[in-house]
């Protein structure tokens, strides 16, 4: 089984004690924001099973993020809604909800874990990581939290545009939901750039 704390222990040997994994979720959602999590784990907490969290099962994320979030020594959520993904493109908008995700933790981190993206607004050393959710225990942790949080966003608001199915395709782009788009037009949730959302603007609802 690969050991996805390799690389914290080593960075914890070194002295670097707060190491913040930073991930997001959302990007390639057609509606809806983009959620990034920071984490700082303790060096000695337990938590099996962290991973991807789209390795995961909605009930072993929703167990995880909580304890996680109890076991961290530090945790925060960043977001950028669907108007600032469609105002400065979805990448940038992953920056800056990544950025706000660090700038509300409690603690300075010395180390960043960033899955495959760099923060240049963060003055801070940071370590990026493609695959991070996998090959990181932090990183896995901040995608995990990223993931419950904005997938419960959708939930409560699905209710709002019931047609969209957004309580089970949080906003990406299932069948229903093209389906729904191509009938109803998007919704004040939907990014009005985005290839599938864009051809079906003069529907809109």
């Amino acid at each position: 089984m690969w050991d996805n704390f390799s690389l914290e222990r080593l960075l914890w040997a070194e002295g670097f004690l707060l190491l913040a994994g930073i991930d997001e979720v959302g990007r390639g959602a057609l509606a809806g924001p983009v959620f990034s999590a920071a984490v700082i784990l303790r060096p000695k907490a337990q938590i099996p099973g962290i991973t991807d969290s789209k390795a995961l099962t909605p009930l072993q994320r929703s167990l995880l993020a909580k304890q996680i979030k109890e076991k961290a020594r530090a945790f925060a959520l960043g977001i950028s809604d669907h108007a600032e993904v469609d105002r400065v493109n979805v990448l940038q908008a992953t920056i800056g909800s990544m950025t706000r995700a660090v700038q509300a933790l409690s603690l300075s981190p010395d180390v960043l874990l960033i899955d495959a993206l760099y923060l240049p607004q963060v003055a801070l050393p940071q370590i990026k990581i493609t695959k991070g959710d996998y090959l990181s225990a932090s990183v896995g942790a901040a995608s995990i939290v990223a993931k419950v949080a904005r997938d419960e966003w959708m939930v409560r608001c699905s209710p709002s545009y019931p047609q969209y199915g957004f309580h089970s395709n949080k906003g990406y782009g299932s069948r229903q939901h093209l389906e729904a788009l191509d009938r109803y037009g998007p919704c004040e949730l939907h990014r009005k750039t985005f290839h599938g959302v864009k051809e079906t603007l003069k529907k809109g609802v």
